[in-house]
């Protein structure tokens, strides 16, 4: 099993790259235990569910994949030229290829030029991470510093800015990631943050505390595991 390794306080931690499994339809991540762990996002996934079926329902089911499938592609296009940019991969190749996607980097742009100074020293990017505490696994966008606190960071593509009651789901996401590192490294991680970048070039950023969201990780974990 392949390990990526993070230098964090002058201490050097082997985290595991875990793979994947699909158990009755839903993502799972396999741990060096041998133990099947869903992914945040599987388990996250029916909270809220009732208003996104009100909305496929008025759409129709057609425009609904299609408006679906359009943001998750921008969304996994922004995520990746944020990767490469915080990697430091400045190669004339890999930006010549971010550039024919128009909306994709022009959106990364906005949120690199108004944000990415207050990243600093990344420590990880696209980890994998899990809990035995909580029985839960998945991969994190970010581990970095963030206006010079150690923070889970993970980054949002909307069509429209966002109220920060509609990110309830991205809070206990990130602070789960949170417990998951501390439980894995010893080492805690306090603030979670949550950089939107919407298709007018509006970039919002949420900053929250962890334990804000632990109750209702926990809650939503009750509901999953009855």
């Amino acid at each position: 099993m392949k390990n990526y390794e993070i230098e964090l306080n002058d201490k050097l931690y082997h985290l595991p790259e875990l793979k994947t499994k699909t158990v009755d339809g839903k993502r799972h991540y396999v741990t060096p235990e041998g133990n099947h762990y869903p992914s945040i996002t599987t388990v996250l996934s029916p909270r809220g569910k009732e208003g996104l079926m009100k909305w496929r329902k008025r759409v129709g089911e057609k425009t609904a994949n299609y408006i679906c499938n359009k943001a998750a592609t921008r969304g996994t296009k922004v995520h990746k030229m944020c990767e490469d940019w915080l990697n430091e991969d400045f190669s004339r190749e890999t930006w010549d290829k971010h550039k024919k996607d128009f909306l994709p980097y022009t959106l990364f742009n906005e949120l690199k030029n108004q944000k990415f100074e207050y990243i600093t020293d990344v420590y990880a990017q696209e980890v994998t991470l899990y809990s035995d505490k909580y029985k839960l696994a998945g991969r994190v966008d970010l581990i970095a510093n963030y206006a010079h606190q150690l923070s889970i960071v993970d980054f949002k593509t909307s069509t429209n800015e966002r109220k920060d009651s509609y990110n309830e789901n991205y809070y206990i996401q990130t602070a789960a990631y949170a417990e998951m590192f501390e439980e894995m490294t010893g080492t805690p991680i306090n603030q979670i943050v949550i950089l939107v970048v919407t298709e007018n070039g509006t970039v919002q950023e949420f900053v929250k505390e962890k334990h804000e969201y632990i109750p209702l990780l926990e809650e939503t974990l009750e509901e999953w595991y009855n």
